[in-house]
């Protein structure tokens, strides 16, 4: 596919990668464990059975893996900082190490400070976990900001608080439903938090990651479109309304853990130098259907006000999530009608996609429609600063284990050799065009 037609992007667009620390640095010996570490070890919760304790190695393979980065061109790399790690004897030099690989290599580093690997000892349904985050951030930010000039806070929170804690498909393993709200709470006032403890340490250029996509209901029913009304405002406005407006929506304030709401919001708005987008498909609802019910290997249960169908007449990846390139420009441009000038800049943190195979056409057919719907998407006036690909590597891919590869390098993860597909040279071939 013809790299020459993709459009030409703002001069200063930042190009990039992303990865997780608990899905590809292994070396689980030499850090204390996670939540992911517990809800690994318990027989059935990962469905390949397997464990991300060596993963791809990343922890002592990163000089491979930052030189994979510099051959493919990209301007940035978006990792995460593991909290267990860093809790443990050395674990910053291990971050300090990369992030001076990065710098020596022309990469700019953007390392997430959370992304799901929470300390086994800690727990988010208590609200001092938000507090330890902040001391957490700081220690990181007093090592690594002479160097680290962009900041992720935390990844998709709304996922942690619904696969994590309502659906218990995800660590630490709860199915507390409605009652996880808390969980959800508890992570952006530790997001406000993390902001103050940056700001304070001197360091800037702070967003989040949020998960975001369209929500289209089922049919013109009202029930469908109640449905489809709720299960937006479930993922998608109860994260960002507080981050971007100040408030909870409507009837959602009332159901949180805290003694002075107002207090709390005024921490959790503070401003964003940026705003994070993960984007990967839309998700069509509609009203509950009186049956347990399925959706991306996620379990839908039948007492959820709502229900997940399938979006008919798209592809589909290996994974079975729909391909709707024109999905980011409505979310984006629909984010923009929403918040006004409340929204920041927007960086694409994660867009990607599970296929098999090295000479992987169809990860390249999409990553192509993707950067050409968000290209038309800035065309529409928003202000669209990033794109990142998720993901550099073959992971292990949370519940998934490692059946699911979303990598634009191959991992063989009984040898751990690296094998760059075609979605790797086609993506080098993008930047090169850009520049």
């Amino acid at each position: 596919m013809a790299t020459d037609q993709i459009p030409q992007f703002p001069a200063g667009f930042l190009w990039g990668v992303s990865t997780s620390a608990h899905q590809i640095e292994g070396a689980a010996d030499e850090r204390e464990p996670s939540v992911w570490d517990a809800f690994t070890a318990e027989p059935g919760r990962v469905k390949d059975g397997s464990t991300a304790a060596v993963a791809c190695d990343h922890y002592h393979r990163h000089r491979e893996d930052v030189a994979l980065l510099a051959g493919l061109g990209v301007d940035a790399y978006r990792f995460s900082v593991s909290w267990p790690r860093v809790n443990s004897p050395g674990g910053l030099d291990f971050y300090d190490r990369l992030v001076d690989e990065l710098c020596a290599a022309g990469i700019r580093p953007v390392p997430t400070l959370f992304h799901w690997d929470l300390p086994v000892a800690l727990d988010w349904l208590e609200r001092d976990t938000a507090s330890r985050f902040a001391e957490y951030v700081s220690v990181v930010a007093e090592r690594l900001g002479d160097r680290v000039h962009k900041w992720i806070t935390l990844n998709e929170p709304a996922e942690h608080t619904l696969l994590g804690h309502a659906l218990g498909v995800h660590a630490p393993g709860r199915r507390l439903l409605f009652d996880a709200l808390p969980v959800a709470h508890h992570q952006l006032l530790a997001h406000g938090l993390a902001v103050r403890a940056l700001r304070a340490a001197g360091v800037g250029d702070i967003g989040i990651a949020n998960s975001h996509g369209p929500t289209w209901p089922a049919s013109a029913e009202p029930a469908d479109v109640a449905a489809a009304d709720f299960y937006d405002l479930l993922l998608g406005r109860l994260f960002a309304d507080p981050l971007l407006l100040g408030r909870y929506p409507d009837g959602i304030g009332e159901l949180m853990p805290s003694a002075d709401l107002e207090s709390d919001l005024k921490v959790i708005s503070e401003p964003l130098d940026w705003y994070g987008v993960n984007y990967y498909a839309p998700t069509r609802v509609g009203a509950p259907q009186g049956a347990d019910g399925e959706f991306g290997g996620i379990p839908i249960p039948a007492e959820l006000p709502f229900s997940v169908r399938e979006i008919e007449g798209v592809p589909v990846t290996d994974f079975g999530w729909p391909v709707v390139p024109e999905g980011l420009t409505e979310l984006l441009t629909g984010f923009r009608e929403r918040y006004g000038d409340r929204l920041p800049p927007v960086v694409i943190t994660e867009n990607g996609c599970s296929y098999e195979g090295l000479d992987d056409q169809d990860r390249i057919a999409y990553l192509d429609g993707h950067i050409r719907a968000l290209h038309r998407a800035l065309e529409a006036g928003v202000d669209v600063r990033g794109y990142f690909v998720w993901s550099l590597l073959d992971n292990f891919e949370w519940a998934e284990g490692y059946a699911r590869r979303f990598g634009m390098v191959h991992v063989d993860f009984a040898t751990l050799r690296r094998t760059p597909k075609s979605s790797y040279a086609w993506f080098r071939d993008v930047l090169r065009a850009q520049r």
